[in-house]
């Protein structure tokens, strides 16, 4: 089985070195690819040294900042085009532990995709104030009512997807660009039917650089739930009333 971690960058120059020195020890087998987008302070530069003192390092640059969900579609294809079997999504900043990976890679033998879960038993989160907890858990509630998603962490980014399932996926039609993207890849995950897993993880605040969150990315993310969740309802009805 041929494994990639994709981790997505901007303005990681603090953090980065060391979730890529904690996840060659991890799982060495895993190979890494790095999408910067065009950080200023030097992030990729640094990335593209890594990738020169370890061949199982490589760097995919793009020219300007432009969502984790873009980062994330230009990470499958590459990884997807060099026929890699298991594509995992993974922070750059410390708060997907690298340790806790095999356990995702574990459970793909029995799934389509593995979702690193904070709510499921033994999952957690560790530092976070009582104001983000708040946003995580609604903000995971609300798109599991409105899709009907039977998963206790919808918005979580700690995930492994199988490449069938990637290749089943049209990913040039993914617009979702922050964090509303982790929503729109399991809803169409679970549209096609394929088999999705939660694993218990601990899920840490980050220790260096800042958060990418922003009040513009959740109401991205609301919007756009509440856009499928209505299409869906509209196509469920419209199929009982044979339109």
């Amino acid at each position: 089985m041929r494994l990639l971690t994709i981790i997505p960058t901007y303005n990681e120059i603090e953090s980065l070195p060391r979730t890529l020195d904690r996840l060659r020890v991890a799982v060495p087998e895993s190979d890494v690819l790095v999408v910067d987008d065009a950080s200023p302070d030097g992030t990729g530069d640094w990335a593209d040294r890594a990738a020169v003192a370890d061949p199982q390092i490589h760097v995919l640059h793009r020219t300007q900042k432009n969502g984790l969900g873009g980062a994330y579609i230009a990470g499958f294809h590459w990884g997807l085009d060099q026929g890699y079997d298991v594509l995992v999504e993974m922070d750059a900043d410390g708060s997907h532990q690298p340790e806790q990976l095999p356990r995702l890679i574990e459970a793909i033998d029995r799934a389509d995709l593995v979702i690193g879960s904070r709510r499921v038993p033994g999952g957690k989160m560790v530092n976070w104030p009582a104001h983000r907890k708040l946003i995580s858990i609604c903000g995971s509630l609300y798109p599991r009512i409105m899709l009907g998603l039977n998963l206790t962490d919808v918005t979580a980014g700690y995930r492994a997807y199988r490449a069938d399932t990637l290749r089943a996926i049209d990913l040039d039609d993914v617009q979702s660009k922050g964090y509303g993207f982790q929503v729109d890849m399991t809803f169409r995950t679970a549209l096609l039917g394929k088999k999705i897993v939660e694993v218990p993880i601990t899920f840490v605040e980050r220790e260096y650089g800042e958060s990418k969150m922003s009040g513009n990315i959740i109401t991205e993310a609301v919007t756009s739930v509440t856009q499928w969740g209505l299409a869906a309802r509209w196509n469920v009805l419209k199929g009982k009333l044979g339109l």
